[in-house]
């Protein structure tokens, strides 16, 4: 594939202070998935609230990726009570994201979403979120421990249950895997045209896509970017995100076939 006819996927940034200086930050991680495995060229869209004009983003784009985060949606959008004291927010985020994921869907456009994605895109279909997922009976302890080295933290530690006939099937054929956990929230009820496409053994939600329309929008609650090379089932996901949208690049956003994108 030639650099001319590399898809464009905006990967959505961060808003962090570092030494009371502001930026927009996207993890490596994320662009190294899309570039490797995607085989796409990956460009960061900065959170800039009502300031982003979306459509002229979209007619340039063809994909999006919503990334993970340490932060959290402000629970306002799902009408929670205000966040727990120990929750990270970033309202530039909040902002951007659910004002432009539902012209992302409406348009067809293909969308993945990890962790955090995946709750915002449940909340922008207006679905709400579990703010302490572990607090919740029967349910396990899906956050991840910050004292231990990354390559730990990031290691396979739950089940998900892949849906039969679903979406997340036919990209991995596969109906169960090991995935890595580092969320403390989590899905409580499901948004409008949204769809189960694999839970964990306690019945947490793991992954989602839309009903409707004939595009790529899957949202995973684990992380398939960390080391994307190492695992099929992770590659797979960002090779089916990269056919999709080369696919809308060439303006044929059609389903995708039926055929293992696994290594």
């Amino acid at each position: 594939m030639t650099q001319e006819t590399m898809p464009l996927i905006g990967i959505l940034a961060d808003a962090r202070t570092v030494d009371d200086t502001p930026f927009f930050v996207a993890n490596q991680k994320y662009v190294s998935a899309v570039s490797l495995a995607s085989k796409a060229q990956p460009v960061i869209i900065p959170t800039v609230g009502s300031c982003l004009q979306i459509d002229d983003l979209l007619r340039q784009i063809d994909g999006l990726l919503f990334t993970g985060s340490r932060s959290n949606i402000d629970p306002q959008y799902y009408g929670d009570s205000k966040p727990h004291s120990n929750s990270f927010s970033d309202k530039h985020r909040d902002e951007t994201v659910l004002n432009l994921l539902p012209k992302a869907l409406s348009w067809g456009m293909p969308v993945l979403a990890i962790c955090r994605g995946m709750q915002e895109l449940n909340v922008a279909q207006g679905g709400t979120l579990h703010q302490n997922l572990h607090e919740v009976p029967g349910r396990i302890d899906h956050r991840g421990n910050y004292a231990t080295p990354e390559a730990e933290r990031y290691s396979p530690v739950h089940n998900v249950n892949v849906m039969p006939d679903g979406m997340l099937e036919q990209l991995t054929q596969c109906r169960k895997a090991q995935v890595n956990s580092l969320h403390g929230q989590g899905i409580d009820r499901l948004g409008r045209d949204l769809v189960i496409e694999a839970t964990a053994d306690d019945g947490t939600i793991e992954a989602v896509s839309t009903a409707t329309g004939s595009g790529f929008a899957l949202g995973v609650q684990w992380h398939p970017e960390w080391r994307v090379w190492e695992r099929p089932f992770y590659s797979s996901l960002f090779k089916a995100f990269g056919l999709a949208a080369r696919n809308w690049k060439i303006g044929d956003p059609k389903p995708l076939p039926t055929r293992d994108f696994a290594d």
